[in-house]
């Protein structure tokens, strides 16, 4: 095979030109093979595997840089870059991230996890080098998708600017070229990349602005004409009159025109971008019919194309579509708005039940959350869904837009905790603490799917900012007996005794309930409360508990640091100054891939692993040590 040949950055120069569309076929049969049994992000990278190559044959890594957006499309990457024989490992605890790090490997120049950073991040690199005297090449590859998020255009601004190479490859799986004006664009760009069309571009205006008195206005008059003509004839002018030339749009899979494009647009002092057509998904069959189900995919059968494990019940993410689905029937001034995640939010029902009433505003979570702000003001209550990591991106306009003007707006935040396989860039670990920082905001954590139905009913008549934080996966739904309706600020004391006292937030709630079973077989009276209200915290449930335990422990999936349990200890030191907590909590680090059972035992946030660490507090001898 000729992917045997491929053990490092480079080696892909050494296979023959007509061998090039053989390596492409093994490429894509290995990426289907081993994402078959690992999962991850399969239908991009089948997409850019020919443009993959082509970079990877025009330039010189790890010297040049390629600069990947999101990263959902670096998989063909890895495997020419010397990481092939991690595929194996891939997105496993230990082994191959599924997206671009630094710290694995030279050749990934920018982590990746977020969309529409890639040409911010190459725009300073560049200029870092024009700083440091170098001219190594950097190209940034971005999808059409990331061009829905204003990063980028603040990207583009700046890099207008630039007075040396940058090269921008707009990587677009959506749409394909269009027959009556291929030709014509094919030839533009064949020429224009050239050396030959720039240089007598510039002689030309070299030459006229020399002949007295009229010079300079011809090459105005010159300029107008060619700008109207170009306007109607070549693609792009929106990136030309920002000053960054534009070529395209070209076939994305034709190997040996990419590497040409790419190659010429080396020698050009300015940036340019460089418009290619990719197919989504491209070389397996099931993967180009439903590009969307293969965009993130579990471990699936590669023969049928068929997931290996369906799940059992419902999910979080369903529960919560079906709850809201049901509260805009009751409330018709519900609204939802989410930011390119309509399927994984779960709100592709909304949106066919209430088309006129579903917002998906692209990757751009500020403006989702602004947008909800000026609804809100004007009567609607919108609901934003949105993944944790991804909220991240929207702090400000949460604090300035929503919350200092108290708005009903509430936040489901989707995702919240361990995520498990996509690893560090996509971890929900952080809203707690930065949610809880803000005034005005309210933050409520439900233990099972009943409660978080509940939490969306209760959120349709709140006149104020609320955040729901639920995590991946199944819903927990157990606990049935204890769901009491959801009341303003108040916790949900399940079990009080003496002794020690769990407070569990959100997820905990399931494993605190098996760690305190097992410390009752130890002869332990334990307490559980389910605290539902991170904030505002029920101060009244915490003089009850303190009263009676002097050993608190509090359980949550967030990181330590300005989570609950901090909360929580200093209004506990200021009700009983004797009395003992301690904070179960992510650490204040960032959490690799892997399932999300093995990151809550690396965390230490598993049953067994708080049970061992409790009994170790309270002095007692651990089960059989546990035999």
């Amino acid at each position: 095979m000729l992917l045997d040949s491929i053990n490092k950055e480079n080696d892909i120069k050494n296979i023959k030109r007509e061998d090039l569309p053989l390596l492409a076929k093994e490429i894509r049969g290995f990426l289907i093979k081993n994402v078959s049994k690992t999962g991850g992000h399969l239908a991009s990278s089948l997409g850019a595997v020919e443009l993959t190559m082509a970079l990877h044959l025009a330039l010189d890594l790890p010297k040049d840089k390629i600069v990947w957006d999101v990263g959902h499309q670096a998989y063909a990457h890895k495997i020419l870059t010397g990481r092939k024989d991690r595929f194996s490992q891939l997105r496993t605890y230990g082994g191959l991230s599924g997206f671009p790090k630094r710290r694995e490997s030279e050749c990934d120049a920018f982590i990746a996890g977020h969309a529409s950073t890639a040409i911010s991040a190459a725009v300073g690199m560049a200029e870092a080098e024009v700083i440091k005297g170098e001219n190594n090449t950097i190209v940034a590859v971005v999808g059409d998708g990331a061009l829905t998020g204003g990063m980028a255009y603040e990207a583009i601004n700046n890099a207008s600017k630039l007075k040396r190479n940058l090269i921008i490859i707009l990587n677009d799986n959506n749409r394909s070229i269009s027959e009556n004006v291929g030709g014509m664009s094919n030839y533009l760009t064949d020429v224009r990349a050239g050396g030959t069309y720039n240089d007598i571009k510039q002689g030309v205006v070299n030459t006229l602005e020399h002949i007295p008195l009229v010079g300079g206005s011809m090459v105005k008059n010159i300029k107008k004409t060619k700008d109207k003509i170009k306007t109607l004839i070549v693609p792009g002018t929106f990136f030309e009159n920002l000053g960054i030339t534009y070529l395209g749009p070209i076939d994305g899979h034709n190997i040996a025109r990419m590497r040409r494009i790419i190659t010429e647009c080396k020698k050009l002092d300015h940036p340019v971008i460089i418009h290619v057509s990719t197919k989504k998904g491209k070389g397996y069959k099931f993967a180009e019919a439903d590009p969307g189900k293969f965009h993130g995919i579990a471990p699936f059968d590669p023969k049928t194309g068929e997931l290996l494990k369906k799940n059992t019940g419902p999910t979080w993410t369903e529960m919560f579509a079906n709850a809201l689905e049901s509260e805009a029937e009751r409330h018709p001034e519900i609204v939802a708005i989410t930011a390119a995640m309509t399927d994984g939010t779960g709100l592709k029902g909304f949106a066919q039940k209430y088309p006129d009433r579903f917002f998906d505003v692209g990757i751009a979570e500020e403006h989702a959350v602004t947008s909800a702000a000026g609804m809100a003001c004007e009567g609607l209550k919108p609901f934003v869904a949105i993944y944790s990591t991804f909220l991240q991106r929207a702090f400000d306009q949460i604090l300035h837009d929503v919350c200092l003007q108290n708005l009903p707006v509430t936040f489901c935040i989707d995702r919240a905790g361990l995520v498990g396989e996509d690893g560090e860039t996509h971890q929900g670990t952080f809203d707690i603490s930065y949610m809880s920082t803000i005034p005005n905001m309210n933050v409520f954590a439900p233990k099972n799917g009943q409660e978080l139905e509940a939490a969306v009913k209760f959120a349709a008549g709140f006149s104020a900012p609320l955040a729901i934080r639920y995590p991946r996966g199944a819903a927990f739904m157990g606990y049935e007996e204890f769901n009491a309706p959801v009341e303003f600020g108040k916790s949900e004391i399940m079990y009080l005794e003496k002794d020690i006292a769990i407070l569990a937030v959100g997820s905990m709630v399931s494993i605190a309930g098996q760690v305190r079973e097992r410390l009752k077989e130890k002869g332990l009276n334990i307490s559980l409360v389910n605290v539902r209200f991170i904030k505002p915290v029920d101060e009244e449930m915490l003089k009850v508990i303190a009263k009676n335990h002097k050993l608190i422990v509090t359980m949550e999936e967030n990181v330590l640091a300005g989570g609950f349990g901090v909360l929580a200890l200093s209004l506990i030191n200021s009700i009983r100054a004797d009395a003992r907590v301690v904070n179960f909590a992510i650490p204040n680090s960032f959490i690799e891939q892997g399932s999300r059972d093995r990151q809550l035992k690396e965390c230490g946030l598993d049953a067994d692993s708080l049970y061992n660490k409790l009994i170790d507090i309270i002095g007692l001898e651990q089960d059989e040590k546990e035999t």
